[in-house]
């Protein structure tokens, strides 16, 4: 059942939406395919497909079409998606955007795409990424950077900008990335999507390239909270190859209702800091006062470790990159130079060119606050902090079950403007680094509109595994706001 003729061309901005022109036979997902790859093609110019698997999705959209037309489809049947290249695919390069890993061919699934396949999901292709997902521009690829889709002369936002992109361009309808501390929401905000982090342990990480293993999450990034709750529903769950998956019954989430009247927290910190937009400040104000309107209890609480949050975040998170990336050294895994005839020489040859600028910036620093006699004074005292962060998040959400901040200080900024200042760059996590420290969930909604023509987002977060609350409560923002953004 193929060749059908297309009442409308792409963009479409949700599965419901493609269920409806395939259902009325007014379109076939072959010639969906056709059309994604077409304007693939079209858009190369922004770099954001390392690999675009076009054989194999259009085989597989013949086998799904027909199972459409048996009714025998999965929950995923007409969703076409990307997947960023730090996620293993069996038969597929995955090479987290370096150098260290470009020629690695995966030899399993993830977890994530086990599950997305067995729904019908049709994979599209690998998006570029930040090396091994360290950056928040996607500017420390090998393959180059991506450009923001909005503005070609802008970042999409990093680690996951190619995910991003790949999806406000639309080169496919919904995309998967990794939330470290930030790089699924930041994205997100800087390309007018929603993006969404789980709580930690809600998604398997089994076959995610490891960057910062106590902060990794998995996430999709979509045009829609429908969306973004049914690939959570498929994807999230218990796993035997991830004991730190959690065994929590996993909830219909697709199945969203209305939210009840609720307590809502925003955290004044942030509003109030220097570097917050002025432009974003109003629209969290005009935000606020509306859900006031609306009957809601919207209340500002204090969060004083605001300014621990980056330090204690890199402090970690690089403690646990220089852990994780010690294997690909040349002889386990990863590049191995041909200039070296001895061991030690192999180790520093390999790694020296394996690795980027912004990745030995962050194994450096991270052997550093794990050596000894620094350990106690910065990995030691981050975890403390850590706990800190974690209590305090707890106490607000104890009596206020949601807390509404901002997702980013600003809008996307020029590309190139990052390079010469990485505490700079460090900084503009000062407000999505707060979940991943804390394991809560929190998801990037984009309703705002700046005057420079760009998009951001305003951020929600809600306690560990509350992902219902979540999603129903961000379901009624974006059905209210995102029309007047």
């Amino acid at each position: 059942m193929t060749g059908f003729f297309m009442s409308k061309m792409l963009p479409y901005r949700s599965l419901n939406e493609i269920r409806e022109v395939i259902n009325q036979q007014e379109l076939d997902l072959p010639s969906l395919i056709i059309s994604y790859l077409e304007r693939i093609d079209q858009r190369k110019n922004l770099n954001i497909f390392v690999e675009v698997f076009d054989e194999e999705a259009l085989d597989r959209a013949a086998e799904i079409q027909d199972k459409i037309s048996r009714d025998k489809a999965g929950k995923l049947a007409g969703m076409v998606i990307g997947l960023k290249d730090n996620i293993c695919y069996k038969g597929q390069t995955v090479s987290a955007a370096s150098r260290s890993l470009q020629n690695y061919q995966s030899v399993y699934n993830a977890t994530v795409v086990e599950r997305l396949l067995r729904e019908d999901a049709i994979i599209i292709g690998r998006t570029n990424c930040d090396e091994f997902a360290m950056g928040g521009t996607n500017e420390t690829s090998v393959y180059g950077p991506v450009l923001n889709p909005l503005d070609t002369g802008k970042v999409p936002g990093g680690s996951s900008g190619g995910s991003a992109a790949a999806v406000a361009a639309d080169l496919c309808l919904a995309s998967i990335g990794s939330d470290t501390g930030g790089s699924v929401r930041q994205p997100a905000s800087f390309c007018g999507l929603v993006g969404l982090k789980p709580t930690y342990g809600r998604v398997s990480r089994y076959g995610l390239i490891a960057y910062g293993s106590s902060f990794d999450q998995i996430g999709p990034i979509t045009w829609n909270i429908n969306d973004a709750a049914l690939i959570l529903e498929v994807i999230a769950g218990p796993d035997a190859y991830d004991s730190t998956a959690s065994d929590q019954p996993v909830p219909a989430y697709s199945k969203l209702t209305a939210p009840s009247p609720k307590r809502i927290a925003f955290l004044q910190e942030p509003l109030d800091h220097p570097g917050l937009d002025g432009e974003i400040r109003e629209r969290m104000v005009e935000i606020i006062d509306a859900l006031r309107d609306e009957g809601y209890q919207v209340d500002p609480v204090s969060f004083p470790y605001l300014e621990t949050l980056v330090p204690a975040y890199y402090v970690m998170a690089t403690a646990e990159a220089s852990s994780n990336l010690a294997r690909y050294d040349g002889i386990h895994y990863g590049h191995r130079t041909d200039e070296a005839s001895d061991a030690k020489n192999i180790y520093i040859k390999s790694r020296s060119e394996g690795f980027g600028t912004e990745v030995k910036r962050r194994i450096m620093t991270g052997t550093f606050v794990l050596s000894t006699g620094y350990y106690d004074a910065y990995y030691g005292k981050a975890q403390k902090v850590r706990r800190l962060i974690r209590d305090k998040t707890l106490e607000i959400l104890s009596s206020y079950p949601i807390i509404l901040l901002p997702t980013t200080p600003r809008t996307a900024f020029e590309l190139k403007t990052m390079g010469d200042d990485p505490v700079a760059l460090y900084l503009e996590d000062i407000f999505t680094t707060h979940a991943n420290l804390a394991g809560i969930p929190a998801i990037s909604l984009p309703l705002g509109n700046h005057t420079n023509g760009m998009p951001f987002g305003v951020q929600v977060m809600t306690g560990s595994f509350q992902e219902p609350a979540l999603l129903t409560f961000s379901k009624y923002m974006a059905d209210k706001f995102i029309t007047l953004a």
